[in-house]
């Protein structure tokens, strides 16, 4: 039930920009987000970077085919968390979530392994980002709207592709790019205005926000490899040759993190963990968009 302080918040802000404000002040208040009793007060995530879509949107459908055909529609995801609405009723935001950037500066002087703090973001940082998730959800549930967040529910499942190796019933990032938040690079990771060291997240709600309008047409625009610029540096940055002019070999990098980063993190951090992060970091694009686009 909204409070009469919170009707009159509503009536006079956008509910993204509040949005925007609440996801902020939770990172930069709520202890999740710490790095670590070594580091003081340093934090894992800076300011969040927020974007929004309309659930009637034909591009979640067109993800049946790009992601998976068992790849929920916003529609979808309410009905797992227990809500009905029609597409219509419904607008999805999503977050982008930017490394501190001294962590990304620590893990572009890595050449095969992982920095401390890339591996603790990892692991403790998308622990925060769940969180992160918890709450705007009971932010908006308490300001009277339904809500989910849908990799937050216990419906949600990675799922095995023939096509594509790993999936999953929501991918976050391309919740993200539907939103406008940006488009995929040559190793599968969003490029977005923030950099694509970044971790995502989203919730689903019942009630209209005004969308963010996508400034590319296709999904890979942001890519100088992709769009005839020769970058391709994250291609030499993967330790693995896990990337390549083909693009991202899952099951290989997949191997590294399990089989080389976990141990590496537990013997030489004391913790059980994984990471790698070098193809997003010391790159062109590991803190923006590249020059050109």
């Amino acid at each position: 039930m909204q409070t009469a302080f919170m009707e009159t918040v509503l009536k006079n802000t956008p509910l993204l920009k509040i949005l925007s404000e609440e996801a902020a002040r939770f990172l930069e208040e709520d202890p999740c987000n710490l790095m670590g009793e070594a580091w003081g007060g340093e934090r894992m995530w800076t300011a969040p970077l927020l974007g929004v879509a309309r659930g009637d949107d034909l591009i979640f459908e067109s993800f049946k085919n790009s992601v998976d055909s068992r790849h929920w529609t916003p529609a979808e995801a309410f009905a797992a968390g227990g809500f009905q609405a029609g597409a219509e009723e419904l607008s999805i935001v999503s977050w982008v979530l930017p490394h501190n950037p001294v962590t990304k500066s620590d893990n572009a002087h890595r050449t095969d392994l992982p920095s401390e703090r890339w591996a603790r973001s990892r692991i403790f940082g998308e622990t925060a980002n769940n969180k992160l998730r918890e709450h705007m959800t009971a932010f908006l549930l308490d300001a009277g709207y339904e809500a989910v967040a849908p990799t937050s529910l216990t419906m949600w499942t990675s799922l095995k592709s023939e096509r594509y190796v790993f999936a999953s019933t929501w991918s976050e990032r391309h919740i993200a790019h539907a939103c406008g938040l940006g488009t995929f690079g040559l190793c599968d990771g969003l490029i977005t205005p923030a950099g694509k060291a970044v971790r995502l997240g989203s919730v689903v709600l019942r009630g209209e926000v005004e969308p963010t309008p996508r400034p590319y047409s296709r999904h890979d625009e942001y890519c100088p490899f992709k769009n005839g610029g020769g970058c391709g540096a994250c291609v030499r940055r993967c330790p693995v040759g896990a990337l390549s002019e083909r693009g991202h070999d899952k099951r290989l990098c997949s191997a590294y993190l399990d089989e080389k980063t976990a141990p590496y993190v537990e013997e030489h951090y004391n913790f059980k963990g994984y990471g790698c992060g070098l193809c997003q970091t010391g790159v062109p694009c590991a803190s923006g968009i590249p020059r050109g686009f």
